[in-house]
């Protein structure tokens, strides 16, 4: 179905597209070039019928359409539930590896519109763009169809720092709904992961986008700007994740998992599990905050575990794995803290409660030192 939207309210900043076309000038050289897409569960394709009717592999088929000399390659690292402060933490290893020369950035539906998650976001684009690569870089907000709520007023200070272009759900889409010219039904089943028709859609504003640069691409644009100061502390951007691949803790009760992951998304491996209350796990951190990912099951009952830094018991943090929802198991970032002083820290969990017929063990994923 053919939407009438005003597609060109979705472009809320235009940005420096230096980066941009000069891309497309080497695709129409015919380069290999890689095309890199980071975010949450809707980058990933859910609700979608298949991979390629995901938002992204529609903006992937417009790139190889319109620059068929080019060789394009596909590159999806969106992982369904996470925010961008797991995001800026698996950067490196999940994107910037595979030196991507074109990146969209997606986390407006799953990060809080806080000054918490404007630091982290800053850090991932901070990450991304000044990358060695020198990626072109496209900010994307998504946007809840029943409410309208994202994160957009905070993502977008970074967009408009950094002068990068910036394409919003929350501007083009979602007034339709609301004017009673889409109703939600027809794009999405719960109001927040597009449906087929809903990618599409969310794929025709980014490309309206590109289409336009396009027409302009051998109109010279203003220098590229100097990467500027940091709008936040910018806590986040050399983010350390670690895992059993790369650290050696100290384990009571805890078991390594070497079973080798199927995928970016398949995220619960290369951790730590235990199913006994008492059994405890030690890290020393080096850096200026400590962050843990871990595994919360809707299979229930699941362990408790509570997490110590330094030795403040005060302060203790209680990571509970059991989750309410029913679609699936989460991976839960939780912040125990940041803007310390820059030092060695040294982190204890231990398992305070277990049951019987506990369904899953407590699976710590990555522990995540910050700068």
């Amino acid at each position: 179905m053919e939407y009438q939207i005003e597609r060109a309210r979705g472009i809320t900043n235009r940005g420096n597209l230096g980066r941009l076309k000069n891309l497309m000038k080497r695709a129409r050289a015919g380069e290999r070039l890689v095309i890199g897409f980071i975010g949450g569960s809707i980058t990933q394709g859910a609700n979608s019928s298949g991979w390629k009717q995901c938002y992204a592999y529609r903006v992937f088929e417009w790139w190889a359409k319109t620059f068929p000399p080019a060789e394009f390659v596909y590159l999806n690292a969106g992982i369904g539930g996470t925010t961008s402060q797991f995001g800026v933490a698996r950067a490196d290893e999940d994107l910037l590896k595979y030196a991507p020369d074109f990146v969209i950035v997606e986390f407006s539906v799953n990060d809080e519109g806080t000054v918490h998650f404007l630091e982290t976001y800053e850090g991932l684009v901070r990450k991304i763009y000044n990358s060695g690569s020198r990626p072109a870089v496209l900010l994307v907000h998504n946007v809840r169809y029943d409410t309208g709520a994202n994160a957009q007023i905070q993502h977008s200070k970074v967009g408009r720092h950094y002068d990068l272009p910036c394409i919003s759900m929350q501007s083009s889409i979602y007034p339709e709904l609301l004017n009673g010219y889409i109703a939600n039904r027809e794009i999405t089943e719960d109001d927040l992961h597009p449906n087929d028709e809903g990618h599409s859609l969310v794929a025709s504003v980014i490309t309206y986008f590109l289409e336009e640069v396009y027409k302009e691409m051998d109109i010279s644009e203003l220098p590229e700007p100097k990467l500027p100061d940091p709008l936040t502390k910018n806590g986040y951007e050399n983010s350390v994740r670690y895992q059993n691949r790369n650290y050696a803790a100290e384990c009571l009760g805890f078991v390594a998992d070497k079973s080798a992951p199927k995928g970016i998304t398949d995220c619960f491996k290369n951790g730590w599990m235990a199913g006994k209350k008492g059994a405890s796990i030690s890290f020393v951190i080096e850096g200026a905050g400590i962050a843990v990912a871990y595994r919360k099951t809707a299979k229930g009952p699941a362990p408790i575990a509570r997490a110590v830094v330094d030795g403040d018991e005060e302060h203790a943090v209680f990571l509970d794995a059991n989750f309410e929802e029913t679609w699936g198991d989460k991976l839960e970032v939780h912040t125990l803290g940041e803007h310390m002083k820059r030092d060695r820290h040294k982190l204890e969990i231990t398992l305070i409660e277990t049951h019987e017929n506990d369904a899953a063990p407590f699976y710590l994923v990555s522990v995540i030192g910050t700068n």
